[in-house]
């Protein structure tokens, strides 16, 4: 009986002793390769995918540099001191007259017909700068387009800033159309909120443009007759994004000639 007992609590401590092993191997066994790797993998993905995404959004985007077109020139170094005129215009030397005006620039020639009838002080300044090599050279600085509603190419300032000293004297409006309208060609004069400002600035329209009356106007005192394929060309190739003035196409007058017409 008592062997039978010995035996039965024998079998009984080797029963506890089993179960407390399966236990303690149920309680440390480790997890799959595959469980521990998936949640790190997933966090160094999602890791690496927001520092490419951050790193491309902190990469700036390049800014476009002027580039010259086909067909053109590299333009030279503007003017660091432009010319100043001893004297003014003769007003009765235009009077009454056409001349024809030779404007070459880096792209070609620009021809354009002035109208001394319509327009004698503004012909006659034309003709001393370009007799007196005022702008030789002068980058053209400014166009416009779509956004501003008005297609302009500006030129005429030998610092191709838009803001030089001038040729030493100014003058006042003529030949100014009452309904704002300027044809595609036309070329008037640039001046600021002064009616009597007018001096070497003047801009070429390459579309049909309507600009305010309000304080007189500008000087319409000629029209392109050649070479306006090369004025498109440069309000094609769009304004620079740095100061959302200049082309982005290069243009200078590099000189002018005038001779009167007939």
């Amino acid at each position: 009986m008592r062997d039978k007992q010995a035996i039965s609590a024998v079998l009984a401590v080797v029963a506890v002793v089993l179960g407390f092993v399966v236990l303690v191997n149920a309680l440390t066994t480790p997890k799959s390769a595959d469980a521990t790797a998936s949640p790190e993998t997933s966090a160094s993905a999602s890791t690496a995918s927001s520092s490419a995404t951050a790193s491309t959004s902190a990469t700036p985007t390049p800014t476009p540099t002027p580039s010259v077109l086909p067909g053109c020139n590299p333009v030279p170094a503007p003017q660091e001191t432009p010319k100043r005129m001893t004297s003014a215009p003769d007003i009765d030397s235009a009077r009454g007259k056409t001349f024809i005006a030779t404007v070459t620039t880096n792209c070609g020639p620009i021809t354009i017909e002035l109208d001394g009838a319509k327009a004698p002080a503004t012909v006659s300044s034309f003709i001393l700068l370009a007799k007196e090599g005022y702008w030789a050279p002068s980058p053209c600085h400014r166009v416009t387009g779509d956004a501003e509603g008005i297609w302009v190419l500006q030129c005429g300032d030998p610092t191709g800033t838009g803001s030089g000293p001038g040729p030493g004297y100014h003058y006042g409006i003529e030949n100014a159309p009452a309904d704002g309208k300027y044809p595609a060609g036309t070329v008037a004069m640039a001046r600021t909120s002064d009616p009597n400002s007018n001096a070497d600035q003047f801009f070429i329209t390459y579309k049909d443009t309507t600009l305010p009356v309000d304080g007189g106007g500008y000087s319409i005192f000629g029209k392109v007759t050649g070479g306006m394929d090369i004025v498109n060309r440069i309000a094609a190739a769009g304004v620079s994004p740095v100061d959302q003035m200049t082309p982005m196409a290069p243009i200078s007058i590099l000189s002018v000639a005038v001779q009167a017409k007939g």
